[in-house]
């Protein structure tokens, strides 16, 4: 049953690679059907000291805000503390190591998502560790969108006016990111789709990089909705595009990538919780139960409407599908940059 699922998940696809990716994948949920061979398969004991969710990434960027918001959560559910770890370093491949080789006993749990288990398998050969097959997928917690947001002072009020500058300007802009994950190939699809020259300015974090956006350190970043919503509103940064499907409810006046004729950018950025790979099938379930309880609930709703993203939830299945499309996607963005990281 798992070779004809498989098959029917990559017939479309002719590269290689993606095939490659997509079967450890499916493996790994259906490695969630059986009891583990590597820990013990009861939870009714589960937790009984303090869980850890690493982020591989510093604190106060996108990944950080979501693992932040459901680890308050599971902590009233579970009823032991949930202790949010910030392991930056690397484009995010230290704290993912950190988890991918940690024991699956359910108490270090990774933040990921689109950013480093969609991408990793895409343009890192030796990480020493699967992006997908050396993780057990928990449960999916948000969908963000991307905006291109500029400092006040650059001069553009629209996208056309931003490759008109850049172009009059080679070399001269500069956009930041951390190297190796969505938000750094999102700027260099920008280049290859608008034909300019802007620099890159790599980033251990989301945060800092904004820090220095809103300093005029550097001009350009291409960050999610949950990081970027509250300076647009306050006007301490311009949006001058966002990458979704339809304009942003809160920001109707600026148009989508598509509207402002950059075209392709991908749409969705997942963000959800995953533990190593081996972690006994009851655990992942129980976590997989407090999970979707806690996005259910009022208070957690409100938190993810004022950040502007969409709860999504679900089983560890869906979240693994939704990871192999994210992988298909930004695959497709990677190629067409061209870009190496390493």
């Amino acid at each position: 049953m798992l070779e004809a699922v498989y098959s029917a998940a990559v017939a479309s696809d002719v590269c290689s690679r993606m095939r490659r990716a997509a079967l450890p994948a499916l493996l790994a949920v259906a490695a969630l059907a059986a009891p583990s061979a590597r820990g013990p398969v009861s939870a009714q004991a589960y937790p009984e000291r303090p869980i850890r969710i690493v982020v591989p990434f510093p604190a106060g960027g996108p990944t950080d805000v979501a693992a932040r918001l459901i680890g308050r959560s599971l902590s009233s559910r579970l009823g032991q503390n949930v202790l949010v770890e910030n392991v930056p370093g690397a484009g995010g491949r230290i704290g993912t190591k950190a988890v991918a080789t940690a024991t699956p006993d359910g108490y270090t749990l990774l933040l990921g998502g689109t950013n480093v288990n969609a991408l990793f398998g895409a343009i890192y050969k030796n990480l020493g560790f699967d992006p997908i097959a050396s993780f057990a997928p928990v449960a999916a917690i948000c969908v963000d969108s991307i905006a291109l947001a500029v400092n006040p002072a650059v001069q553009a009020k629209t996208v056309q006016d931003l490759v008109v500058h850049a172009k009059n300007n080679p070399g001269k802009l500069r956009f930041g990111a951390p190297p190796g994950i969505y938000t750094h190939f999102a700027g260099e699809y920008f280049k290859v789709k608008t034909g300019t020259d802007i620099q890159f300015v790599p980033y251990r974090g989301a945060a800092p990089a904004i820090t220095d956006l809103l300093g005029g350190h550097i001009d350009i970043v291409f960050n999610p909705k949950s990081t970027l919503l509250a300076h647009f509103l306050e006007g301490r940064l311009k949006a001058l595009a966002v990458a979704s499907d339809a304009r942003w409810p809160e920001l109707p006046q600026v148009p989508t990538m598509a509207e402002a004729g950059v075209t392709g950018f991908p749409t969705e950025v997942w963000f959800g919780l995953l533990a190593p790979s081996g972690t006994p099938v009851p655990i992942i379930e129980r976590l997989n139960r407090a999970i979707n309880e806690g996005l259910a609930s009022p208070e957690v709703a409100a938190s993810l409407a004022r950040l502007g993203v969409q709860a999504r939830g679900g089983s560890p299945q869906d979240f693994a599908a939704a990871l192999i499309a994210q992988a298909r996607t930004w695959r497709t963005v990677i190629e067409e940059t061209g870009i190496k990281v390493e």
